[in-house]
């Protein structure tokens, strides 16, 4: 049974010590745990361990964003980016949801065209040589 739960000032260790970009990059660190204190980021758990947490803020034109879903990569394919997914969706307080993804990321645009998201254009230069893709899904009207 997976839970989902506000992340809150302790799960930021646990959060990064699956994450491999936050294990070598404290940029990536510090913003999760803005993120958190912010109140913008919830936490996934299965058996009462941390595997997974979602970003979602609203500072893409006014409109809701996750800037950032990550699951322990042990835990992947059994439904967790959905179910964060799917929270981040319910709490969005705008009609209209953005997220992006590397180009070279499959396995988030199948997740993304799994929950129905759109293409809504494409990103340069953001990452040398890996066009970042915009996805949008209308929440409500």
């Amino acid at each position: 049974m997976i839970e989902i739960h506000k992340a809150v000032k302790k799960d930021v260790e646990a959060m990064c010590t699956f994450d491999h970009v936050a294990q070598c990059d404290g940029k990536r660190k510090e913003f999760i745990s803005n993120a958190v204190r912010a109140g913008h980021c919830w936490v996934a758990l299965f058996a009462h361990q941390i595997v997974g947490f979602v970003v979602l803020e609203y500072a893409f034109y006014g409109n809701g964003f996750i800037s950032l879903i990550y699951i322990h990569s042990d835990f992947r394919r059994r439904g967790i980016g959905s179910a964060l997914m799917r929270h981040a969706e319910a709490l969005c307080r705008t009609e209209k949801l953005f997220t992006s993804t590397n180009q070279s990321n499959r396995s988030m645009q199948a997740l993304l065209d799994k929950l129905e998201y759109a293409r809504s254009g494409i990103i340069e230069n953001l990452d040398e040589a890996e066009p970042e893709l915009v996805y949008f899904k209308r929440l409500r009207k």
